[in-house]
Parts: structure tokens; sequence; C-alpha cells
């Protein structure tokens, strides 16, 4: 149900009448949800622009939350949804905020006696009705986008490429490498080895817990991407049980070379490059 002309104004009436005590009886119920998790000083603030932008828009003629004239309380709402998604809080906190408006405006209106009191009221809970559920979709969109970014970053953080030694990086895998992390990891060396120059790129899979055919193809994949830019890849975490899973799963690997650990891998690039027969010629001559 919409509110007409005359609820409007006289909304805007008791709205404008009773603006602390409103706000103050916002706040208090609020804070009963939130136990603490705001201040006082907060919840007053937040409590004042919602009855700003509420007594705006019908001030303005607003009939219900979609019509023009209610852009503002809107932009109030949603800038509201997501300050509650980013801090944490719950859809049902979120909820309560717009929600308590109805226990605030019911707190004055018992006070008033007058005829139309009641239908007043209940125009105004529609209308509150809308503005929760406006505010339940901003929060749900909000929280979608922030876990999407969140799942982003995990991926970033769990795949580093780091430089071990001169002309060698590594990237050390640990969990599941599904289509998703593989493009990741893929693009990240690329970068890695295109920033540092190094010919060689050492994929540490000892934190894999398993390898099937797909996770094989995702490696694959990434080695050739590798050879393409000029380095050449060395495989290393290849565990017992590992080993016997690619053997009864038929996955070659071709010349890619393969070592049991990360430790394995760098003692077979530096003797690729020559740094540790360097070492044994300098022994020899002291």
């Amino acid at each position: 149900m919409a509110l007409n002309a005359d609820e409007s104004g006289r909304l805007v009436d008791v709205l404008s009448r009773h603006v602390d005590r409103i706000t103050r009886r916002w706040a208090e119920v609020v804070a009963a949800q939130l136990r603490g998790r705001l201040s006082q000083a907060e919840l007053i603030r937040q409590g004042q622009e919602l009855h700003r932008a509420l007594l705006d828009a019908l001030g303005k003629g607003a009939v219900d939350l979609t019509s023009e004239e209610a852009t503002e309380l809107r932009a109030v709402l949603a800038e509201f949804s997501r300050g509650q998604a980013r801090q944490g809080f719950s859809a049902t906190e979120t909820a309560t905020g717009v929600f308590a408006l109805k226990d605030a405006l019911l707190t004055v209106l018992d006070s008033d006696q007058s005829e139309g009191t009641l239908r007043d009221y209940v125009g105004f809970s529609a209308l509150v009705d809308q503005m929760g559920l406006f505010t339940f979709e901003t929060y749900v969109r909000t929280r979608e986008s922030l876990i999407a970014d969140q799942a982003e970053q995990l991926l970033e953080l769990s795949t580093p490429v780091v430089k071990l030694w001169e002309g060698v990086v590594a990237v050390p895998l640990v969990g599941t490498l599904d289509s998703a992390r593989a493009q990741v990891v893929m693009e990240r060396l690329l970068q890695t080895l295109v920033d540092t120059g190094s010919p060689y790129a050492i994929i540490d899979i000892t934190g894999v817990p398993a390898v099937d055919t797909q996770v094989a193809q995702h490696i694959l994949k990434t080695v050739v991407a590798a050879r393409l830019m000029g380095a050449d890849c060395i495989i290393s975490g290849i565990r017992p049980q590992i080993a016997q899973t690619i053997v009864a799963l038929g996955i070659e690997f071709g010349d890619i070379a393969t070592k049991a650990s990360l430790a394995d891998a760098l003692r077979h690039v530096l003797r690729l490059t020559g740094v540790e027969t360097g070492r044994r010629q300098s022994r020899r001559e002291a």
C-alpha cells in the first residue's frame, strides 16, 4: 500500500517535530541488536542520516521507494547497506537498522491519538518494508562483490612466485590446482619471467595433495607457456605417491625435468648454470 498525499504530509509533520526522539529510539533498538559493536555516536549519526533522507523524500511527495522523489533516500540506504556489509554485519543486523524506524515512529504515534494515526502508520510501514527489501538486496550484492574480491586476493596470495637464485624463480603450489588458479599461476609466472629475465623456473608441487589428469594438464600448459617465453621448467615435489599416480594414469611429462624436492631441483639448475661446478673447482685449487 502506497502513501497518499495527506498521509505523507502528516508523517512529514510528525518526523519534523520529533527528530531527536525518533533518532534516540532508533539508536536504542539498533544498539540492542548490535550489542556494542557500534558506538552510540555512530548510531546517532546513522539514525540522523536515515531520518533526514526519509523526511526529505516524504517532503518531496514520495509515495513509495521507487518514485523519483526517493532518489536520495535510495542512495542513503545503499550506502548504509554497503557500509554494514564491509564492516562484517549480518543481513539481519542490517535489516534491523531499517525496520527499527517502525518502532521509533510508533513510540511517537502512541502519544498521538488523532484520527488517521493507524492508517498513517500502516502506510509508513509499507514504505519501510520497501526500504528493508532494497537494503537487503544491496547488502547481498555488496557481500557477493566482497567475496569475489577476497577469493581473487586469496588466489594471488596462494600462488607466490619467488626468486631463489639469480636467474632462477620458483612457484611453490599448495592445495588443489583448479582451472582458475592454474590461470593465475601461469600469469604470475610469465610476468615474473618477463620482469626478472630468468631462464629457469621451478614448479614445486610438494603441497599439492593429489595429481590427476586435470592437474597434470594445468602444469604442462604452464611449462609450455614458460618455454615460449624462453625459460626451462623443472617440476619438483614428486613424492612416491604422486609418482605412482602419474604412472597409473599414464601421464607423460616428456622431456620435462622432475625432481623429488625443491632442493634437488635447485641443485639441478645450479649444475646447469655451472655454479656448483665452479665451487668444486675452487675447493680443489685450494
